[in-house]
C-alpha cells in the first residue's frame, strides 16, 4: 500500500490533486491559516479548477475528512478484525496514508468531525478489545468498559497529536511511515513492561490509594 507521499503527481486525478494538496496545507498551516490559492500552486492547477471541484475552503476541508475517514477508518477496522490488539489500531492507520495521519494531527487539535469519529472508532475498537479478552472484568456496555476504552484512544491519538515532541525524542519524524515500525514496537514494549511492573506488586498499592480517595471524595456512594 502507498501514501500520497509514494505517488508521483500525474498518477493522479486533477481532483485528487487538488485534495492530496489541500490535506498537507491544512496540515501544515491548519484550516484557518490555509488558502485556496496556496492548495492550488501546490496542485498545479488555477483557483478556479479548485473551486470548480469543491466549491470553497469549507468544500475541500468536507473533502478531505471524508478522505481522511474512509482511508484511516479502513485500514485500521481491517487490522482490528484480523487481530484484536488495539496497539495495531494506529498503526493501520499510519499504513492507509501518512499524509492522512498528518492531516489528522492537525484536526485533533482544532477539532473537526473526522477527528471525532477517530477518537470515537479507536475507542469502541478498545471496548471490544476489552470485553473480548476479559469478558467477566468487562462486560459489554458497563460504563467501566467505556471509561477505559476512552483513556487508551486518547493514550493512543496523543502520540499523534504529540508527534512533534515524539520526534524531537526520537531524533526523527514520528509520523513518517517508514518510521512505523520503531514507533510501534516502543509502544508494545511500553505495555509490556508496565504490565510486568503492574503485576509485581505497585498495581494493587495504587488501585488501593484511588479507592480511599474514591471512598473519601463520594462518602455516599
Amino acid at each position: 500500500m502507498h501514501s500520497a507521499y509514494d505517488r508521483p503527481p500525474e498518477d493522479l486525478t486533477a481532483r485528487a490533486r487538488i485534495r492530496d494538496a489541500a490535506l498537507a496545507e491544512f496540515a501544515e498551516r491548519g484550516f484557518k491559516g490555509a488558502t485556496m490559492k496556496a492548495v492550488a500552486d501546490a496542485a498545479g492547477v488555477s483557483v478556479g479548477l479548485v473551486q470548480h471541484h469543491f466549491g470553497s475552503k469549507e468544500g475541500l476541508r468536507v473533502a478531505c475528512d471524508a478522505h481522511v475517514r474512509d482511508t484511516m477508518l479502513g485500514a485500521a477496522g481491517q487490522v482490528q478484525d484480523g487481530a484484536a490488539i488495539t496497539p495495531e489500531f494506529i498503526g493501520g492507520m499510519y499504513e492507509a496514508s501518512e499524509l492522512s495521519v498528518r492531516y489528522l494531527a492537525r484536526a485533533l487539535v482544532e477539532g473537526s468531525p473526522v477527528a471525532a469519529a477517530m477518537f470515537d472508532e479507536g475507542a469502541e475498537s478498545a471496548e471490544r478489545f476489552f470485553s473480548e479478552t476479559w469478558p467477566d472484568e468487562f462486560p459489554p456496555g458497563e460504563a467501566k468498559v467505556r471509561e477505559r476504552a476512552a483513556v487508551m484512544a486518547a493514550m493512543h491519538l496523543g502520540t499523534i497529536v504529540l508527534h512533534e515532541h515524539l520526534s524531537r525524542r526520537f531524533g526523527t519524524d514520528t509520523l513518517r511511515r517508514a518510521n512505523l515500525a520503531r514507533f510501534s514496537m516502543a509502544m508494545v514494549d511500553v505495555y509490556a513492561h508496565m504490565g510486568e511492573w503492574i503485576a509485581s506488586g505497585p498495581g494493587e498499592q495504587i488501585s488501593q490509594a484511588v479507592a480511599d480517595q474514591d471512598r473519601k471524595e463520594h462518602p455516599g456512594d
